[in-house]
């Protein structure tokens, strides 16, 4: 694998400052990816092969991506949405996973490793590049179990909402007295309805005034 500073340095660059959850994230991803025995998770033969789970949108998961490469978009990296510092690296190959937590005591062992720093923020940033494993993580090993219709690759499956129409893939439907429903007619999802948007009518405009 890269060595720990020019994961860090590529990791600042794609997440645009440098951080101690930067610090976190790049070591956590290195660490989790030893432990299912992904030594260089860019490698293309393990494209499809890692499949990591973060529970929290923050810096430290940008550098998980980061290190790992594994993108929403190749279903490689999932998102639960737990509030915790911590994700779960899975050799698809082998079944092995780890889940890696940020342990809440590495605040305070920070100013043993960064003695020479005065503010939390420096001793944080510092603290955490240089000391151990074992203080800055908790390690369990997991088991995983993950449904065909979230494994990386072409859509599983297909269905089809019985209200709007919407085609919904990977068995992400709910289903209500024999209808097939997706999420946002369910009155589950993330927002509230209000009313379509309309767009203007550009029939008659010449090309010239569309610019």
């Amino acid at each position: 694998m890269t060595t720990f500073q020019e994961l860090l340095d590529e990791s600042i660059k794609k997440h645009g400052h440098c951080c101690a959850g930067q610090v976190i994230g790049v070591r956590m991803a290195m660490l989790g990816c030893r432990l299912v025995g992904i030594d260089d998770p860019k490698d293309p033969k393990f494209r499809k092969k890692l499949i990591v789970y973060v529970e929290i949108d923050r810096c430290a998961t940008d550098a998980i991506a980061s290190v790992t490469g594994c993108q929403l978009g190749r279903r490689t990296l999932k998102f639960k949405d737990y509030g915790i510092n911590a994700a779960t690296f899975i050799n698809l190959d082998t079944n092995i996973a780890y889940r890696v937590v940020s342990t809440e005591s590495s605040r305070d062992y920070a100013t043993q490793y960064a003695p020479l720093e005065t503010s939390p923020q420096r001793q944080q940033l510092i603290g955490y590049q240089n000391m151990p494993e074992k203080l800055l993580f908790d390690v369990q090993q997991v088991q995983v179990d993950l449904p065909e219709t979230d494994m990386p690759g072409p859509p599983r499956q297909h269905a089809v909402c019985d209200i709007c129409g919407q085609k919904v893939r990977d068995g992400k439907e709910t289903y209500s007295e024999n209808q097939t429903i997706c999420v946002p007619c369910s009155n589950k999802s993330y927002f509230k309805q209000l009313k379509p948007y309309t767009f203007p009518d550009t029939d008659d405009i010449s090309p010239e005034e569309k610019q």
